[in-house]
């Protein structure tokens, strides 16, 4: 369930991305005003921008959406695993003593 809503969000998000890249800005709107032939739009002159901006707003509706769950569902993994409040206990290691090994003295001469 985790991986599909992931791949869900993965994909509302390049969708948005698309749309927001798909629009235009403030400033386009001067040149429709010239003839620059954006008023031939396939949704109208102001089609176009409602639909698109719609669209966006759906979709980033939906992205939070899945943003606001996958964050319900990893908090509820991780409380399962919380190490401060359930800390594990650890078993005592016994010491390992390696036998002394004689280490060469040098003579003075």
């Amino acid at each position: 369930m985790y991986q599909v809503i992931i791949v869900i969000h993965v994909l509302l998000g390049l969708g948005v991305i698309g749309l927001v890249l798909m629009q235009q800005g403030k400033g386009a709107d001067a040149g429709a005003a010239f003839g620059t032939g954006s008023s031939g739009s396939v949704f109208g002159a102001q089609g176009a921008a409602s639909f698109l901006s719609r669209s966006t707003a759906i979709l980033a509706t939906l992205f939070f959406t899945t943003s606001l769950g996958l964050a319900v569902m990893n908090s509820q993994q991780s409380a399962e695993k919380e190490l401060v409040l359930n800390p594990v206990k650890a078993e005592p290691v016994e010491k390992v003593v390696s036998p002394e090994v004689p280490v060469p003295v040098e003579s003075a001469k």
